[in-house]
């Protein structure tokens, strides 16, 4: 079993690691995840932030050993109500018997609603943003992180180590015998932290906006960052709170995501010539069959992509289930900033086109061509209004491009 580590004087990672993990809730997580807590011991006292899921307790509880005796532990830090960081919270409570376990108000109120009666029974202190804790030789300074991304998240500070322990913000859904940020593979370590924005942070994009120009403000100067799932961030810290920056304001590449569904490939090929409009201006693009693509990886491409081209045969005067499913997952995430258009092959009626150009305005979606439709399998010369509009969409990245410099 992977020892517990000291990422700084007297602060120790005491998660686990859960490699089978392949769904977090409909994102799908190939590299598994990490269910991260930490001690940090004080000459005074001694503080667990946050627990693992139910199915790692025991593994957790017998690495927390190996650092410290759990009744030597005087204070919990709940970070976040999720059952991934406080399933095994009532079982820690028992074990410990803390003299106080600090959380926010809505967590108080959420951990009420998952665990009953119990949680009135436990020792509980509401702190908020600038409430602070001395533990001897180190002080937690509490910030309140409000929907990034429930209600009740919450960051912690230990100004003397410089530590931000960020509770789900700057995470991965990465499962990794690395620790640190500095050991992983870089590009492997990038791509997994930003499908972890795009899947769950991207929403709250202009709150993050707020946090992180709050945290800039009270000059607080950070060495390390200590998330609950994944690598501890020691080495890139500003090219990870940068990144966060970018994405947070809808900063785009040059880039495009055709995202299609396809029956008997005739949309498949209009997508392979849109893809070739766009290629011919020099845009970077992913070309995703939702056959096999997921949801998750799709919306993770449009993160820094500019232009989203969307496109499907009609169906029972629709679109296709799996394109129903991507627009309706997309929707929840809220990019911005896109610009786009739709197409798509039909048989006797032609409804997805117009349905999918809907779809993207409700995304706010700049539209930036009517959309091309091709009746049954497309002839010779039929394609071309395909690859313009691959063109078309490439001067519309081009020129929000120019305007966000």
């Amino acid at each position: 079993m992977m020892a517990p580590l000291e990422i700084k004087s007297g602060v120790f990672w005491v998660g686990v690691l859960d490699w089978t993990l392949r769904d977090f809730h409909g994102y799908s997580t190939e590299k598994g995840s990490t269910y991260n807590a930490y001690v940090v011991k004080g000459s005074e006292k001694n503080v667990l932030f946050d627990t693992v899921k139910t199915t790692h307790y025991d593994e957790f509880v017998q690495r927390l050993r190996e650092v410290i005796d759990p009744e030597k532990i005087n204070y919990i830090v709940v970070s976040h109500a999720e059952m991934d960081h406080s399933g095994s919270l009532p079982m820690v409570v028992d074990l410990v018997k803390p003299e106080k376990i600090f959380l926010s108000k809505p967590c108080k109120e959420a951990l009420e609603e998952h665990f009953g009666e119990q949680v009135r029974q436990w020792p509980l202190q509401i702190v908020g943003t600038g409430d602070e804790v001395y533990l001897g030789g180190k002080t937690i300074s509490f910030l309140e992180a409000r929907m990034l991304h429930w209600p009740d998240s919450m960051f912690s500070y230990i100004k003397e180590d410089r530590l931000l322990i960020s509770n789900d913000g700057f995470g991965q859904h990465y499962s990794s015998s690395e620790r640190f940020d500095d050991e992983a593979d870089w590009g492997e370590l990038m791509h997994q932290t930003a499908k972890y924005y795009a899947n769950i942070l991207l929403p709250y994009s202009p709150i993050m906006i707020k946090k992180l120009d709050e945290i800039a403000a009270m000059n607080i100067e950070i060495d390390m960052i200590a998330p609950d799932h994944g690598v501890i961030w020691r080495k890139h810290v500003p090219e990870v709170v940068s990144a966060y920056r970018r994405w947070a304001e809808g900063m785009c590449q040059d880039k495009a995501v055709v995202a299609y569904d396809t029956m008997w490939h005739s949309t498949e090929t209009m997508a392979r010539h849109v893809a070739e409009g766009l290629m011919s201006r020099g845009v970077s693009t992913e070309v995703m069959d939702l056959r096999v693509s997921h949801h998750s990886d799709v919306i993770t491409e449009m993160l820094e992509a500019r232009g989203i081209a969307l496109g499907s045969p009609t169906l029972n005067t629709g679109y296709l289930p799996r394109m129903a499913d991507l627009v309706c997952y997309v929707k929840g995430l809220r990019p911005i900033k896109k610009v786009g258009a739709a197409f798509g092959s039909y048989g006797w009626g032609c409804e997805s086109v117009k349905l999918l150009n809907q779809e993207l305005e409700a995304m706010k979606v700049k539209i930036v061509h009517p959309g091309v439709k091709i009746r049954y399998v497309p002839r010779e010369g039929e394609l071309q209004p395909c690859f313009e509009m691959g063109i078309a969409i490439a001067g519309a990245i081009y020129e929000a491009n120019t305007k966000q410099k």
